[in-house]
């Protein structure tokens, strides 16, 4: 859509999960993915020593952990043990707080198992993440903070048993293949 047909509006991603929908919606684009359920669990040993910080509560979703943590300044200012959380069993952890300023919420995602120390900015996070806050929140729509090094916001609103996920994207990468 940016750049074999600037016109376009929609594209669908055939992934593992099925159909993935995307279409622009102003300066940016809009994604359709199922929201990811996820249950309260007891804290699997090592993870509080792998995180550096102790969660309010942890919960797992088939690949990954969620811990909750008190404050969004705590989430940002997490300092893991990328090599730990490695060891944990799942594909990654996702760390998370209520926002704070003009987020509702904010999160991070460490995956070392899937070869990302940390990844900067995730929509898969957010397809747990989404419906989990709108638990907490009473509310479906909210503007997220990634809070990796590089940062980013996603805009996200829960629709039934979907994720809509908003937001921008930036070229890493341009080449050509030949086949």
């Amino acid at each position: 859509m940016e750049r074999l047909e600037p016109g376009r509006t929609s594209v669908v991603f055939q992934s593992l999960s099925g159909p993935l929908p995307a279409e622009r919606a102003g300066d940016g684009y809009v994604m359709d993915f199922p929201a990811q359920p996820c249950d309260l669990v007891d804290p699997p040993g090592g993870l509080a020593a792998a995180l550096g910080a102790r969660p309010k509560e942890v919960y797992a979703s088939n690949t990954n952990y969620l811990a909750v943590l008190g404050s969004a300044a705590e989430v940002r200012e997490l300092r893991p043990d990328i090599a730990s959380i490695a060891r944990l069993g799942r594909d990654g952890v996702i760390v998370t707080a209520q926002g704070d300023a003009a987020y509702d919420f904010t999160s991070r995602y460490f995956a070392p198992a899937k070869g990302m120390p940390e990844d900067p900015v995730t929509g898969g996070a957010h397809c747990l993440l989404a419906p989990f806050w709108a638990a907490r929140l009473g509310k479906t729509a909210f503007r997220a903070r990634q809070a990796s090094r590089r940062g980013g916001e996603v805009r996200c609103a829960v629709v039934g048993n979907r994720v809509m996920l908003a937001g921008s994207c930036a070229f890493c990468l341009h080449g050509e293949i030949e086949i």
